[in-house]
């Protein structure tokens, strides 16, 4: 098989398509979520932590101090942005949760199967072998044997 067929045979699978959809939407809803925190969520986490802001939380590696997480960049000094960090796990939190309510709200819209409790099946007719045992055994219990 040629590359441009096997090519051809891949990309016309329905999981490509699906994961195509799923990075599409998965890029749309991250812009949401940007939104979520950079404007609702750390505005309300800056009130409980006095104000701070933590994309400004940084050390530097050479002692000297800067104002800014900028201006210690700009100078080349070498910077532990901590505060970056702390976003990111913040984010990754938010969307942990958010994803959870999405799958937990999509589970619950599913239609549940209809469980359909089946009606005792009866018993298939004995076979000629059976029918013929239970003659031997009816004969031997009123003693016509």
């Amino acid at each position: 098989m040629g590359f441009v067929s096997e090519f051809k045979e891949f990309i016309s699978k329905g999981n490509v398509l699906d994961l195509a959809v799923g990075v599409i939407i998965g890029s749309a809803f991250g812009k949401i979520v940007t939104s979520l925190t950079d404007d609702i969520i750390m505005p309300v986490l800056s009130v409980f932590t006095s104000g701070i802001n933590f994309n400004e939380k940084f050390f530097t590696l050479d002692g000297k101090h800067y104002d800014t997480l900028k201006a210690a960049q700009d100078a080349k000094a070498a910077t532990i942005a901590y505060g970056n960090f702390i976003n990111a796990v913040i984010y990754f939190l938010i969307i942990a949760f958010v994803i959870f309510w999405v799958v937990k709200a999509a589970n619950s819209i599913k239609k549940k199967p209809v469980e359909v409790t089946a009606a005792p099946a009866t018993p298939p007719p004995p076979t000629t072998d059976q029918q013929l045992l239970m003659e031997i055994r009816d004969a031997l219990r009123t003693g016509r044997v």
